[in-house]
C-alpha cells in the first residue's frame, strides 16, 4: 500500500471535513453536497480512511463522526500545516517496503523531489551504518529525506551529526527529555540507543548532486524483542524506545518537529554557521571529554575525546599525539 501527499484528493477531502467537524455527526448527505461528491464515493472514503486506522463513528439518521485519528505517519498527516518552506512539503508512505532509504536513492536525482520524506510503517531490510542491520518494526519511525543541498561538499561530514542535533531539539521540545547525543550520529536515552542516522551522498564533479537522510527512531517498539535479535552484534550497547515518554503525542507531531529543526540546521549549514551546530551537539554529547576506544579503517585508537572540528570529525587525543576521526565505531566508553 503506497499513498502520498498528491493523490487521493477525495479521501483527504472527507477526511479534512471529518477532522474540522469532530464535536458533531455529518449525514453522508450533508457530505455529498459539500464536497460534491456522490454518496457513493463518500462511504468508499469513509471505509477506506477506517482502514488507514482512524474511528468514524456511524449512527443511522445521524451520520458520520470522527472521533480518533490515525497514529499512521500518512503524507497528509505530515505535511498538514507543516511550517517548513521545503523539507516535508512532499511525502509518500508504505505501509511495508524493504527500506525508505533505498525508495529515497531512486527518486533523488528528479528535482521535484527535493526536500521529499519517504515513511514506511516497517522495513524489511533497514539498514545502519556500515551496513548493520537495522531492525525496524511496526511501531517505530522509519523515513528518509532527499535534499539537493547547496552546501560544500566538505559539510556532508557534518550533516549527520547536524542531523542527529535537530532530532534531540525535537524530541526535547515534543517530550520535554534530554536525551543524549553520542559520536558520530546516535541519540541515546540512560546509555541505550535511540535513534541513528544513516547518510547517502551522491557526487559529481565535486559537488553535492544530492543527499539522502535516513532516520530510525524506536517510539513504540518492543525494546527485549529487538535487543534479542541484536544481542552479539559489533558495538551493541542497548535500545531504548520512547514507550514511556510518549504519553498523548504522535508520531507526526515528533516528525513534523524534526522536519522543521532539520530546516533551521540545513540553512545554517547553507550559510557556512556551523560553529554554532557544534556548539550545539557538544552541550548535548556523551562522547566529548570521555575516554574512548574507537575502531577506525587505520586500526583502533585510543584517547580522549577533546572535541569535533567543523567537518565533524572527532579529535581524539592521548600522551602521545592528537588523532582526527572522520569516520569511526565507538567500542568503549570511560569517564
Amino acid at each position: 500500500m503506497i499513498y502520498n501527499s498528491f493523490d487521493n484528493p477525495g479521501l483527504v477531502k472527507v477526511l479534512t471535513f471529518l477532522q474540522t467537524h469532530n464535536t458533531e455527526y455529518l449525514s453522508g448527505q450533508d457530505l455529498s453536497d459539500v464536497l460534491h461528491i456522490s454518496r457513493v464515493a463518500v462511504w468508499k472514503h469513509i471505509k477506506k480512511i477506517q482502514e488507514l486506522g482512524y474511528t468514524v463513528e456511524s449512527k443511522q439518521k445521524l451520520g458520520y463522526k470522527l472521533t480518533k485519528n490515525s497514529d499512521a505517519l500518512l503524507p497528509w498527516e505530515i505535511t498538514s500545516g507543516l511550517k517548513t518552506k521545503t523539507i516535508g512539503q512532499q511525502a509518500f508512505y508504505f505501509d511495508s517496503t524493504d527500506s525508505t532509504q533505498s525508495q529515497a536513492l531512486k527518486m533523488a536525482e528528479e528535482p521535484e523531489n527535493n526536500g521529499a520524506i519517504i515513511v514506511a510503517e516497517k522495513q524489511t531490510g533497514g539498514r545502519g551504518r556500515s551496513g548493520r542491520k537495522w531492525i525496524s518494526p511496526k511501531g517505530g519511525i522509519w523515513f528518509s529525506v532527499i535534499l539537493h543541498p547547496k552546501f560544500d561538499i566538505s559539510i556532508t561530514t557534518l550533516f549527520p551529526i547536524a542531523s542527529a542535533l535537530a532530532l534531540s531539539i525535537a524530541l526535547e521540545k515534543t517530550f520535554n527529555i534530554s536525551p543524549e547525543l553520542k559520536w558520530p550520529n546516535d541519540i541515546t536515552i540512560k546509555g541505550k540507543k535511540l535513534a541513528g542516522m544513516l547518510v547517502d551522498v551522491s557526487l559529481e564533479s565535486n559537488k553535492i548532486e544530492n543527499l539522502v537522510l535516513g532516520v530510525g527512531i524506536n517510539f513504540d517498539v518492543d525494546v527485549n524483542q529487538i535487543e534479542k535479535n541484536l544481542k552479539g552484534t559489533p558495538n551493541f550497547y542497548g535500545v531504548a524506545s520512547l514507550n514511556k515518554q510518549k504519553a498523548k503525542i504522535r508520531p507526526v507531531e515528533l516528525v513534523q518537529s524534526f522536519l522543521i529543526e532539520l530546516e533551521k540546521i540545513y540553512k545554517s549549514l547553507e550559510a557556512k554557521q556551523t560553529r554554532k551546530i557544534i556548539s550545539e551537539w557538544t552541550k548535548r554529547s556523551s562522547t566529548i571529554g570521555k575516554n574512548l576506544k574507537l575502531n577506525t579503517i587505520d586500526g583502533e585508537i585510543k584517547g580522549k575525546a577533546l572535541r569535533i572540528d567543523e567537518d565533524g570529525a572527532l579529535v581524539v587525543s592521548n600522551n602521545k599525539n592528537s588523532n582526527r576521526v572522520i569516520a569511526g565505531e565507538i567500542i568503549h566508553v570511560t569517564k
